[in-house]
């Protein structure tokens, strides 16, 4: 088995920016292992992230002109990342940017054209790993599970915080996966309000107080209910949990609060239902584990059983860029990289689009 040295490329719903990881991947005695050597993160500028934000409202053909301006913009940051690093890699993985996600009618949508990336860039590119998963019935998501499985296995619950939060967990054999709810997308939409990017620490929030009358109405949202395999995204967000902040008249500090509360709940919750151990290990990563009030919260709420590991910012900002890149290989390699346990898909699938330069 060679080595194989991938960029992995990650831009997630809280619109942080973009993750760039060069990775390097080894199999060894049936254990995939990794290094994380370069990264980046950009940040995109007001203009980008903001038609990134409103891109589910345009039109058909604007969407697919953006998809493919996108790409082009993605090939040159690789590009400058490469050169910067005189970089020798195999080919590039990237998630794009997810704009659509309507599993429950057969749609989802991540631009960054393929092709004119890899023609940007001038390597090969995989990308596209969720439309199959959705064309046979699945979810299209959480496909960073698969990672979680083979490269961090050691710990009994991996949980993302990112725009949304995620978990994933081995139960029966089988992985298990979903989407929690909230995450830094609620707490990032509250702070914008007063122009400022993020919480950084969760400080304002650690200086609110909770607000029951939105705590309750947060916690009654009806995709908590639902049973896995499920998964959610902007549009929930939008169309759910935005008018529950709009109709409520308090501080932004007492929003934020509540909104750290509510999230941490719906964590906890899933955690210690299925959680059969005395004694359990939750991994953290996303850019939820640098909120230090949310991460208190959160070990108040889970208590002395589970114990909440956050590792280093490193693999805290770069683990999707770095399973993305994984499942790039295991694409290549022509092994399973989306999971039905975690989707609801017919079948287990390998997954992934692969573009030549020109």
């Amino acid at each position: 088995m060679k080595t194989y040295k991938v960029i992995g490329l990650m831009s997630g719903t809280s619109l942080d920016g973009l993750d760039l990881a060069f990775c390097q991947f080894k199999k060894t005695s049936d254990r995939w292992e990794y290094q994380i050597d370069q990264t980046k993160s950009i940040s995109y500028a007001a203009g980008m992230k903001e038609k990134l934000k409103n891109s589910i409202y345009l039109s058909a053909d604007e969407l697919l002109i953006f998809n493919n301006t996108y790409g082009e913009w993605l090939g040159k940051q690789v590009r400058s990342f490469i050169e910067h690093n005189r970089l020798d890699l195999d080919f590039i993985a990237s998630h794009g940017h997810t704009t659509h996600h309507q599993p429950e009618k057969g749609l989802t949508y991540q631009i960054g054209s393929g092709q004119h990336l890899a023609n940007v860039s001038g390597y090969k590119v995989v990308c596209d790993f969720r439309t199959n998963d959705v064309a046979m019935g699945g979810q299209g998501a959480p496909l960073v599970p698969i990672g979680d499985r083979l490269l961090f296995g050691e710990y009994d619950f991996c949980l993302n915080l990112g725009g949304i939060s995620n978990i994933s967990f081995e139960k029966n054999g089988q992985r298990i996966a979903y989407d929690i709810g909230l995450a830094n997308m609620i707490l990032n939409h509250i702070t914008q309000k007063i122009d400022m990017q993020y919480d950084k620490g969760g400080k304002l929030a650690q200086s609110g107080k909770l607000n029951l009358k939105m705590l309750k109405a947060l916690n009654a949202l009806d995709y908590y209910a639902l049973p896995f395999p499920k998964s959610t995204g902007y549009e929930w967000f939008m169309d759910k949990v935005v008018p529950i902040i709009e109709a409520t008249d308090d501080r932004i500090e007492n929003l934020l609060h509540t909104s750290v509360h509510h999230l941490c709940e719906q964590i906890a919750i899933q955690v210690i239902r299925n959680n059969n151990k005395s004694k359990a290990s939750l991994l953290i990563t996303g850019g939820g584990a640098l909120n230090d009030f949310l991460i208190a919260t959160l070990k108040t709420k889970l208590g002395e059983a589970i114990e909440v590991i956050v590792p280093s910012k490193k693999l805290i900002e770069n683990k999707e860029a770095l399973i993305f890149a994984l499942m790039g290989v295991l694409r290549i390699e022509q092994e399973i990289n989306v999971l039905s346990s975690v989707t609801g898909a017919s079948r287990d699938s390998s997954s992934g689009v692969v573009f030549l330069p020109n």
